[in-house]
């Protein structure tokens, strides 16, 4: 425990965050009880800035993961290294979480493999310990140690969803877009930019949103947004913020980017 530095994980800085309902009060009382928490919401939502601002309210260390196909238990739980004076033990930051009392955010959790989620699962009940089986060790939690994770539903398929017995080890908060008088004030005031601008990029977003199923997998994001409307308060001209920040990560095909295209020449 002595090497492990608690203020590295520790949010000096208030993030902003605008409350949507009363998401900060159902965390606040999860996180009394310390419920593990299951975020569901389309990419670029909020749901990450969330958690970063949950764990700076309640004043906890916060370790992120971004979870990913190839990331197997030892990437999680830790593993044997070798050096030059032999074998150590070094912990995962799953591990480390446990031991400090963090939050532990598993981002997109179900990118990782379904063998690789199980490891979490002694942690997220009655006995909220680790066993690290390599090392004949048993990690019982910190009494601030709380999990949480997030993905994205409308990604979900067969191959990539988690097991029920996942599931039901957690509370579940859905997140979506903000309501636009909200997502306008989000986008004024991480972009930078004027109220107007805000409102018509916000104008656009919904119009993609509209596609979703239609030619697009996703509509643009929130994060996309800011992008766009930070490229405008740097001098880019709106079309072609909008080209860099929305239209051109969103989609490859000709038609779908004309028809994009057309909306920001609506409103631009």
């Amino acid at each position: 425990m002595s090497d492990i530095d608690h203020n590295q994980y520790v949010i000096k800085e208030e993030p902003y965050y605008r409350p949507v309902h009363n998401e900060v009060e159902m965390y606040q009382a999860a996180y009394d009880a310390r419920m593990p928490v299951m975020l569901k919401g389309p990419t670029g939502c909020g749901k990450s800035r969330f958690v970063e601002y949950m764990a700076w309210k309640l004043q906890k260390p916060l370790i992120t993961v971004a979870c990913n196909e190839d990331m197997t238990a030892s990437d999680l739980v830790g593993r044997f290294l070798l050096d030059i004076n032999g074998t150590k033990w070094q912990d995962g930051p799953l591990t480390v979480a446990a031991r400090l009392g963090a939050v532990c955010y598993l981002d997109e959790i179900v990118e990782a493999r379904q063998d690789t989620t199980v490891v979490i699962h002694p942690l997220t009940d009655h006995r909220r310990e680790l066993p690290l089986e390599k090392k004949g060790e048993l990690v019982k939690a910190h009494p601030n140690f709380q999990i949480v994770i997030s993905y994205n539903p409308g990604y979900q398929s067969l191959m990539k969803d988690l097991k029920q017995s996942t599931k039901q080890r957690f509370g579940g908060m859905d997140f979506d877009y903000p309501e636009t008088e909200i997502e306008i004030e989000i986008v004024q005031h991480e972009g930078g930019v004027a109220a107007g601008t805000a409102q018509k990029l916000v104008q656009i977003a919904q119009r993609s949103r509209n596609l979703k199923g239609h030619g697009l997998d996703e509509g643009m994001s929130t994060r996309l947004l800011v992008y766009a409307a930070q490229l405008v308060a740097k001098g880019i001209s709106p079309n072609d913020a909008c080209r860099m920040a929305l239209v051109t990560p969103l989609t490859d095909d000709p038609d779908m980017r004309d028809t994009l295209g057309a909306a920001v020449n609506t409103y631009f």
